[in-house]
C-alpha cells in the first residue's frame, strides 16, 4: 500500500529502524515468546535503542520521541510479536508517561530515569477481583502513618507484574469521597510487603506475565504519593486514555501481519488447478483485511496527533481502540479461514494472532465500556 499517511522524516526513521529490529530480532523469537519466555534479551535490545522510555524527554533517560512516533513503534512490535507489544506498551504508556507528567522531581529522578532507560521495568496496578471496569470500586487501602503510607490489598491481571522493579498502584486514601479518594502511589517490588502472587495461565500472550499483586503492611514513604492526594482516578483515567492508543496500534499491527501472512499463504496455496488469490471468496477477505487495517491505522494517528498538539482525545482514541480491537479480531479469523487447516496449527503465525486478538477487546477498557464513552463525548 501507497505511503500515504503524512508522516514526517523523523517519524519515518522511528518506525522504520523499528520495524527493521522487529524483523530481525522480535519475529524470529515470537513462537517461543508466546509459549511462555519472558524475551528479557529483547527488552535489553530495546532499551538500547531507546524504545523503553520512546516518549520520555532524554533528560530522564528516554527516546524523547513523539506521540506519533511511539504509536507507530507499537504497531510495529505488535505485528511481530503480541506478548513484546504489551509489555513495551504497559511499561511506557502506564508507567512510565503517568510519572512524566504527575511525578515530582525527586520521583523523576529516582524512578522515572531507571524505567526511562529501560534499567527497570514497570508495572500498573489498578484492576482488583472486584473492581475492573468500574475503577472507582477498588478497596485496596493506603493510611497515613508516621513518614510512610501503610498500603494493604490485592490486584489482579497485573502485566509485568513479575518482572517489574517499580510499581504504579491505585489504592483507596478516603473512602467518603468516592472516586475523588483514590490516590496513585509508586512502589518498589522489592520492599517488604510487596508480595507477587500466581501467575495466570492465558490462552494468549504466554511471554507477559499477568499476575496477582498482595499489599501486606507494604510500607511506603510519604513521597511516594504520585500527584495530590485523591488525584488517583484522573491520573488512571489521563493513562488510559493514551493507552488506549497504543492499544489501537497494537490492534493495527496485529491486523497487519495477519493480512501479510494471508497474502502470501494465498498467493503459494494451490486449490482447484489455481493459487487461491485468484478465488473471489478470498480476494474479498484479503480486500475487508486491508481497508479495516488502514482505517485503523487513520484512526489511531488521528488520535496520537491530537495528544501531540495538547488538543483533547479521549473519543478518539476511545473510537480507535474499539475500532481496532475488533478489525484485528476479524483479520485474525479471516486470516485463519484462508490457511484453512493449516490456520489452526502452531507453525503458522496467525493462530497465535487469533488468539491473542480477544484481548483487545478487553484490556484498558472494554469496548462495551469504550463504546459508553464515545456515546458521552456525543450526546
Amino acid at each position: 500500500m501507497a505511503d500515504a499517511d503524512f508522516l514526517t522524516e523523523e517519524q519515518r526513521m522511528v518506525r522504520d529502524m523499528v520495524r527493521d529490529f522487529c524483523r530481525r530480532e522480535v519475529a524470529p523469537r515470537a513462537e517461543e515468546t508466546d509459549a511462555g519466555r519472558f524475551p528479557a534479551e529483547i527488552i535489553r535490545q530495546m532499551a538500547g535503542l531507546g524504545l523503553m522510555g520512546i516518549a520520555i524527554p532524554p533528560a530522564y533517560g528516554g527516546g524523547g520521541m513523539d506521540v506519533v512516533s511511539h504509536s507507530l513503534a507499537m504497531e510495529e512490535i505488535s505485528a511481530a510479536c503480541p506478548s513484546t507489544s504489551v509489555i513495551f506498551a504497559a511499561h511506557n504508556s502506564l508507567v512510565c508517561e503517568p510519572l512524566l507528567h504527575f511525578g515530582t522531581e525527586a520521583q523523576k529522578q529516582e524512578f522515572l530515569r531507571p524505567l526511562a532507560s529501560g534499567e527497570a521495568l514497570g508495572c500498573f496496578a489498578l484492576t482488583e477481583p472486584g473492581a475492573g471496569s468500574d475503577a472507582a470500586g477498588l478497596s485496596a487501602t493506603a493510611v497515613r502513618s508516621g513518614d510512610h503510607w501503610r498500603i494493604e490489598g490485592t490486584k489482579r491481571f497485573i502485566s509485568n507484574g513479575k518482572e517489574a522493579r517499580y510499581c504504579l498502584l491505585f489504592a483507596v486514601t478516603d473512602k467518603s469521597r468516592g472516586r475523588k479518594g483514590l490516590s496513585a502511589f509508586i512502589a518498589d517490588t522489592q520492599s517488604e510487603g510487596f508480595e507477587v502472587g500466581r501467575s495466570e495461565e492465558k490462552m494468549a500472550l504466554g511471554g507477559s506475565s499477568c499476575c496477582d499483586l498482595r499489599f501486606a503492611d507494604l510500607r511506603a514513604p510519604l513521597d511516594n504519593l504520585v500527584g495530590e492526594e485523591g488525584e488517583g482516578f484522573a491520573i488512571a483515567m489521563t493513562a488510559l486514555d493514551s493507552g488506549r492508543i497504543l492499544v489501537a496500534a497494537q490492534g493495527v499491527g496485529f491486523a497487519r501481519a495477519c493480512l501479510e501472512a494471508s497474502v502470501a499463504y494465498a498467493r503459494e496455496r494451490v486449490a482447484f488447478g489455481k493459487p487461491i488469490s485468484r478465488h473471489q471468496p478470498i480476494q474479498w477477505k484479503v480486500a475487508d483485511m486491508a481497508t479495516e487495517t488502514e482505517a485503523g491505522r487513520l484512526l489511531y494517528l488521528k488520535a496520537a496527533r491530537l495528544k501531540e498538539a495538547g488538543l483533547p482525545f479521549s473519543a478518539e482514541s476511545a473510537m480507535a481502540k474499539v475500532f481496532a480491537a475488533d478489525a484485528a479480531l476479524r483479520a485474525s479469523e479471516r486470516a485463519v479461514q484462508i490457511h484453512g487447516g493449516n490456520g489452526l496449527m502452531r507453525d503458522y503465525s496467525v493462530e497465535r494472532y487469533y488468539r491473542a486478538a480477544k484481548v483487545l477487546q478487553i484490556y484498558e477498557g472494554t469496548n462495551e465500556i469504550l463504546r459508553q464513552v464515545v456515546a458521552k463525548h456525543l450526546l
